[in-house]
């Protein structure tokens, strides 16, 4: 598969969430990412309770456009997302150059999302849309009465060298996942996020995950997958806290890049560090779920690092995929060290 095709790849890894412990010093497995690295970050997923409302709300208020509209029934699929004999909705959507994935799973179907949740919580994962003009997208999620995490879009300060300048808005699709919309002043972020051509809403930048432990989560993001740091800050003050909506936020961000496709952000809350774990056992079915959908070329070496460096997994291992309107035929899903799960499927 060409490179410039991963990026709308639809991937996804779901494992058991892993104490830091045992997630193995990464240095003696390094020798063998350059041949299994993770070649492109491709489709963010996430699981629906009503396709239909969901689908319109993508497409009506986010400028959204579906590309794919498919029912999975095979054993395959079940296997990989650890939902054995499952039957799931999936329909892709496309902003700019980026994919998001809704699935909604018709049998069986999971569980609500837990009440209560807070942008610390180490479930917690977005995607950050990029738009052209904040006053007018903020306007859109208005007019449409979306839930609000934020009070009203925040502009970051200028003491804050790599985020000053950055306007930000967080708030909540008709299932209650968090979403950011994100306007990039000129000379920060992607270049093309400036190439508007008369467009609102963009593309997607990132996703972005809450981690416990940045060191740790590097030892797999970067470490075992191969991802390239590409920026960090330190974000606090009231403008932050704002966003988020938690008093007293002070986090350590950094962001991950593949070859291709949006980047991956962790969130580490160095204050207040009383957000919740994620649910030992949620499943792909359960609502609370998201996925970050991956590509490598050496799909094999690649499962054999992850076990070797003691990362569990959701699927049994490589699985052969036996409907091949999901644009793949063999993948694997794991957890990260916080539970957040990850798609890995093979680039060719």
């Amino acid at each position: 598969m060409k490179l410039a095709n991963l990026a709308v790849l639809t991937l996804a890894l779901t494992v058991p969430a892993l104490p830091a412990q045992q997630l193995r010093s990464a240095p003696a497995v390094a020798h063998a990412a350059r041949g299994a690295a993770v070649a492109a970050v491709g489709a963010i997923a996430l699981t629906v309770s009503d396709m239909d409302r969901s689908v319109a709300f993508y497409t009506s208020v986010l400028e959204f456009r579906q590309v794919a509209d498919t029912v999975v029934t095979g054993d395959g699929y079940g296997r990989l997302e650890g939902v054995p004999g499952s039957r799931v909705r999936v329909v892709r959507l496309q902003l700019g150059d980026e994919t998001l994935q809704l699935m909604a799973w018709l049998h069986p179907t999971g569980r609500p999302a837990p009440t209560g949740a807070h942008s610390n919580d180490r479930w917690f994962q977005h995607v950050a849309i990029i738009v052209s003009d904040m006053a007018r997208a903020y306007a859109v999620l208005e007019a449409h009465g979306v839930e609000r995490v934020s009070p009203a879009p925040q502009r970051l300060p200028d003491w804050n060298p790599n985020a000053g300048g950055i306007r930000a808005f967080y708030f909540h699709d008709p299932d209650g996942h968090p979403l950011e919309i994100l306007q990039f002043p000129a000379g920060k972020g992607d270049p093309r996020w400036q190439r508007t051509n008369g467009r609102l809403f963009l593309g997607i930048d990132h996703t972005a995950i809450v981690v416990r432990d940045t060191d740790t989560s590097l030892r797999f993001y970067r470490d075992l997958l191969g991802l390239k740091i590409a920026g960090k800050s330190l974000n606090y003050g009231p403008e932050q806290e704002r966003l988020n909506n938690v008093p007293g936020a002070r986090l350590r961000i950094t962001s991950l890049r593949a070859a291709a496709g949006p980047g991956i952000e962790f969130l580490e809350y160095l204050s207040p560090r009383d957000g919740r774990p994620a649910l030992p056992d949620e499943r792909a079915n359960d609502l609370v779920h998201w996925q970050t959908m991956t590509a490598s070329a050496n799909l094999d070496l690649l499962a054999s690092r992850l076990t070797a460096a003691s990362v569990r997994f959701v699927s049994p291992g490589v699985v052969e995929v036996d409907d091949r309107a999901l644009g793949f035929v063999r993948g694997f899903l794991v957890r990260d060290p916080d539970g957040h799960a990850v798609q890995v499927v093979a680039a060719n």
